[in-house]
């Protein structure tokens, strides 16, 4: 029987389970997926521990994942434009993409672009649309400085790309470890830690003109410190601190479509801008992944394999 993930109440890992259940029929407008990949974000480890139960109420058991590449198997009734054996990419909204196979809107999908490979085509929705929402919620012009938190992860690595597109000065904070990356990319890396306001200040003698959070931790204060307009302030991930100084929150949601999606997908598949991969792991090992996606450290995105694409863990 096709095998998927499903969990049977909130928790820790010990929750995430693979288990048989019946493959999916396609029913009219609808497809199923055989699916090849299929991406992890850190918003499923708080929906799977109950953090997010207020904003995204479950009924057990549930699936878990929204990010997925794989080929069409089965087309239901009222489908047009799609055949088995299509190559597609995209999402699901059932909290259901990390499964051997995935019923799916054709809405939510597109060709997967002949060269772009499954695993950054498996993992691309979440990411891509929530650094498209982060970069258009501030405004970004020309020569603006901008500073971005978490620059090298998974949003934080297409984020950053992003607004060097839109011709601003980027100054990427992460790790040391990320700084040949950040340079390699345009953007001017700064070492989380102490004294950061300091060596920001540093950095931008004449200000900081917009910033995007994505890590928290006291980043949307230190933008409101810096001066920076709360307009111009973005966070996807310190709703508490957005409240309490008015600024925006824009992610995945706000920037949710085929089309934003097929902009990102063209983008990296035809290396105008680049998306890395910390691992891939089997389907099998998904504990392991998201255990590593748990320490915060992953530059780019960690990404599961079905469908007998590997063996075992590949770092590429």
């Amino acid at each position: 029987m096709p095998k998927a993930v499903q969990l049977s109440a909130y928790g820790g890992l010990d929750q995430v389970r693979i288990v048989d259940v019946a493959k999916p029929e396609a029913q009219a407008g609808e497809v199923v997926v055989r699916v090849v990949a299929a991406g992890t974000n850190p918003g499923e480890i708080s929906i799977r521990e109950g953090r997010l139960k207020d904003v995204y109420p479950m009924e057990f058991p549930f699936g878990q994942g929204t990010d997925l590449s794989g080929r069409i198997d089965s087309v239901g009734a009222g489908v047009t434009g799609l055949v088995p054996g299509d190559e597609v990419l995209g999402w699901t909204d059932r909290r259901a993409a990390q499964a051997e196979y995935v019923a799916s809107s054709p809405s939510q999908l597109i060709p997967k672009p002949p060269a772009l490979d499954w695993f950054r085509a498996g993992s691309l929705f979440v990411v891509a649309t929530t650094a498209v929402a982060a970069v258009r919620a501030v405004s970004l012009k020309p020569g603006d400085v901008v500073a971005i938190s978490g620059a090298a992860g998974g949003v934080g690595s297409l984020a950053i790309q992003l607004a060097r597109r839109e011709r601003a000065r980027v100054i990427g904070i992460a790790s040391d470890g990320s700084a040949e990356f950040l340079r390699s990319v345009g953007v001017e890396p700064l070492a989380y830690g102490d004294g950061l306001p300091e060596r920001l200040r540093a950095l931008a003698p004449q200000g900081v003109d917009a910033f995007i959070d994505l890590f928290g931790g006291g980043y949307v204060e230190l933008a409101v410190t810096l001066g920076v307009a709360r307009e111009r302030i973005n966070t996807i991930i310190d709703f508490a601190a957005a409240q309490k100084y008015g600024i925006k929150t824009d992610g995945s949601s706000a920037a949710a479509s085929r089309e934003t999606l097929a902009y990102v997908a063209n983008l990296v598949a035809w290396g105008e801008i680049v998306m890395p991969l910390t691992a891939i792991y089997p389907f099998a090992s998904i504990r392991d992944a998201y255990t590593e996606l748990a320490r915060r450290k992953a530059r780019g995105k960690i990404v599961l394999a079905l469908d007998g694409a590997i063996a075992e863990p590949l770092r590429p």
